[in-house]
């Protein structure tokens, strides 16, 4: 029985049309459904209108409180220098993907500081209204200050400070500013809950094959396993490394984190190359059982491409976070990177995904195929396709209601 035709058992013909409108995913949609029945030569059109819409959130701003019901991921980075553009994109390259709510603990000089206020204030609120972040001063707890920030890049062992300073965080994923999101941050944030008992952090390898690696041929300290991690990706649970003792090569009995820094750190200090990540290598050396491992495709850079392609897993899946150290963003010594990185910058906000970023990119992809990375455009171009489609299935709202007999 038809409720508007109880006289009618039922229709001969029953049509539907859904006529799908909607801003953004912030926004309200409305979904138009056009009903066509005809009852023995009779025809009746009906319209029915559905609406729907996501709560808008508070915007993000410098010292936006973030309430423990809310699910939100935590991201840290460090900025000195000229890295502000940089930071600015990887931010972005994260909020254009990402599900869930993210708080930003950016690290970063003083003069940087408001530029990153005046930057975050230009975005539009659909974007702002999805992240919070604070911003913070550059400092050591322990040790020489000084000596700490010119360790290897400026400002790049405050990392290791992360815990003892975001005593409130339970977990946060750090990332160096040179850093792209290929894919949500959900889902390198879900490794969290692959730890076991003993592990408190997560890196990808340095390399993959240890003929080539740097540490396999190159260190005079110990490192992590074969070939070595890299630390420019990492994920912490920063209360187990709080509350843990790390064993060492100096004392029998072991360290909490914070009085392990400034004496390894003396030690070793003639010793290391890449500084803080030097010491996180030293670190999980002897503390194997803490770390766990994700595949190269979450933390990609040159050295899986230029010297052949040697990271499988981004072959099958492609490339998850894009990690392009040794300044190729701004050079022409690796253009496939560079692509990336100018193709997310020059993204309008809220603009068709396909059209202003994935399309432009493919186009630009060709001007590189002559390089070594360019070789294999499918590595860079897989994972961000399959996202963007994602993205686009989550925007749009079906909700079709057919009367009931």
């Amino acid at each position: 029985k038809y409720p508007f035709f109880p006289f009618v058992k039922s229709p001969r013909c029953f049509h539907v049309f859904p006529i799908l409108y909607f801003t953004s995913y912030q926004d309200v949609f409305v979904v138009e459904v056009t009903v066509w029945m005809s009852f023995d030569g009779f025809s009746f059109f009906f319209l029915f209108f559905f609406f729907t819409s996501r709560q808008k959130s508070e915007v993000g701003r410098p010292g936006s409180k973030v309430t423990q019901a809310e699910d939100v991921m935590h991201l840290a980075v460090v900025a000195c220098g000229n890295r502000l553009d940089e930071t600015l994109n990887m931010v972005k390259s994260a909020l254009l993907f990402s599900i869930k709510k993210i708080k930003f603990h950016i690290f970063a000089e003083e003069n940087l500081a408001e530029q990153f206020e005046k930057g975050f204030s230009q975005w539009p609120q659909t974007v702002s209204s999805r992240f919070h972040y604070s911003i913070y001063p550059i400092t050591f707890s322990v040790g020489n200050a000084d000596e700490w920030k010119k360790l290897f890049k400026p400002c790049a062992a405050q990392r290791l400070f992360l815990p003892v300073i975001l005593k409130d965080v339970d977990s946060l994923l750090y990332v160096d500013t040179d850093v792209l999101f290929l894919r949500p941050m959900d889902d390198i944030w879900k490794f969290l809950k692959a730890f076991n008992s003993t592990q408190l952090a997560a890196m990808a390898p340095e390399h993959e094959i240890p003929k080539i690696g740097w540490y396999s041929r190159f260190a005079r300290h110990p490192f992590y396993g074969v070939t070595g991690v890299n630390s420019g990706v990492m994920l912490m649970n920063l209360t187990r490394i709080r509350s843990t003792l790390f064993r060492n090569s100096m004392i029998a009995s072991g360290l909490s984190w914070e009085n392990l820094l400034h004496p390894l750190y003396q030690k070793y200090k003639n010793h290391i190359t890449w500084g803080d990540q030097d010491l996180l290598n030293i670190i999980f050396h002897y503390n194997p059982e803490c770390l766990y491992i994700f595949p190269c495709q979450w933390n990609y850079r040159p050295d899986h491409c230029m010297y052949g392609s040697n990271c499988k897993a981004a072959e099958e899946e492609g490339v998850s976070i894009l990690h392009g150290n040794r300044g190729v963003y701004h050079d022409e010594k690796q253009p496939t990177f560079r692509v990336v990185y100018d193709a997310i910058r020059e993204y309008p906000f809220e603009e068709n995904l396909f059209q202003s970023l994935f399309y432009p990119l493919q186009t630009k992809f060709l001007d590189t195929v002559n390089t070594l990375c360019g070789r294999i455009p499918q590595v860079f171009l897989r994972q961000i396709e399959k996202t963007m489609r994602a993205v686009y299935e989550k925007k749009v709202v079906r909700r079709v209601r057919l009367p009931r007999e």
